[in-house]
């Protein structure tokens, strides 16, 4: 495992090549992919949940 650890993080910055995909696990232990569409989404309701600060 330290030999895993060593080539994925060098220096505290995280290796974004060594990352080929990312899940959710649901409560019964299943893994949903995450998907673009999935972070677009959430991104977009973010934005609109956001309040811009007003000109001082």
């Amino acid at each position: 495992m330290q030999a895993l650890q060593t080539s994925v993080i060098t220096n505290n910055v995280f290796d974004m090549s060594a990352v080929h995909a990312a899940a959710l696990v649901d409560e019964n232990g299943r893994e949903i992919p995450i998907t673009e569409e999935m972070i677009l989404s959430a991104c977009d309701e973010l934005m609109k949940l956001w309040h811009f600060p007003t000109a001082a």
